[in-house]
């Protein structure tokens, strides 16, 4: 009895202790400091909203419509490139090329992404690769300014860090979805466009969410990003962050902090209300006949 108590419960138990010391007691912690107030260099504990206050009526609430604005269009644009691709891996290529293609996606992570991201300032400058065939094809007649330090090329680095990420939930929820259903939809007589948007696409979406929620909530959260391709100024929530904790103003700090993990955990509330774990893994998690 003592034996398969453990066996039950026992593991279970380690990574959940795990969560609960290195996670959620820190989170907790944030969340109370949030309250607290600072006078001059000291911070006391308190209870009271001033720091959610200045975040609210402050300059940095606009930080967070920027953020929000950002993070939306990233996550749509990076949906609508990585989904093809998934697509393609799921049903046209082969299991042994599917493999080799996802771990092709992962080797651009072996390097930082923020080199990666100043890699991007190089390509995107007046002097860059992009300027230079853009005035050699004649589409220009000067370097384009706005390539870089700007929105768009905020968006590029948003990108390109954080799409082929989104690769990986689409390709599982796409890969196990029943063939079956797909062909009984053509032997009805659905054309392929019907049959995706009617069979495919809604038995996908729970790893399209998934996806979504990871690019939104780290996008949202960046902060080295728009530092380096958005230049001097240019701030997001990360940023933001980052700014409170350098004038030693943590309750401040933990304020943005709570507002970003707010948001994560509203979007990780609904997605877990609307799909469960079976259906984003889909044929994977069910037995095999």
């Amino acid at each position: 009895m003592l034996g398969r108590f453990l066996g039950r419960w026992g593991f279970p138990a380690l990574p959940i202790a795990f969560a609960a010391v290195f996670v959620l007691v820190p989170l907790a912690l944030t969340i109370v400091v949030s309250f607290w107030t600072r006078v001059g260099l000291v911070v006391r504990p308190a209870f009271t909203f001033t720091s959610y206050a200045a975040f609210f009526a402050g300059a940095r609430l606009l930080v967070l419509e920027r953020s929000l604005i950002a993070s939306i269009e990233a996550t749509a644009l990076s949906l609508l490139l990585a989904y093809p691709i998934a697509y393609f891996l799921a049903f046209k290529a082969s299991p042994r090329a599917a493999r080799t293609v996802l771990l092709l996606f992962t080797v651009p992570f072996l390097v930082n992404y923020i080199i990666r991201a100043f890699a991007w300032t190089w390509l995107l400058g007046r002097t860059g690769l992009i300027n230079a065939l853009l005035i050699a094809t004649g589409l220009t007649s000067k370097p384009l300014d706005w390539l870089l330090y700007s929105d768009v090329a905020v968006l590029i680095g948003l990108v390109t860090s954080y799409m082929p990420f989104m690769i990986f939930p689409l390709w599982v929820s796409l890969a196990g979805i029943d063939r079956r259903l797909i062909q009984a939809s053509w032997m009805l007589g659905a054309p392929p466009a019907r049959t995706f948007l009617r069979v495919t696409l809604p038995l996908s979406l729970p790893g399209v969410f998934a996806a979504a929620i990871f690019s939104f909530v780290s996008c949202f959260g960046e902060s080295a990003i728009p530092v380096v391709m958005g230049g001097v100024g240019y701030q997001m929530m990360g940023n933001s962050i980052a700014s409170a904790m350098d004038v030693l103003n943590y309750p401040l700090a933990a304020a943005i902090s709570t507002v970003v993990l707010v948001t994560m955990m509203g979007l990780l509330l609904l997605w877990y209300v609307v799909f469960d774990a079976r259906a984003f893994l889909g044929m994977i998690l069910r037995p095999r006949g």
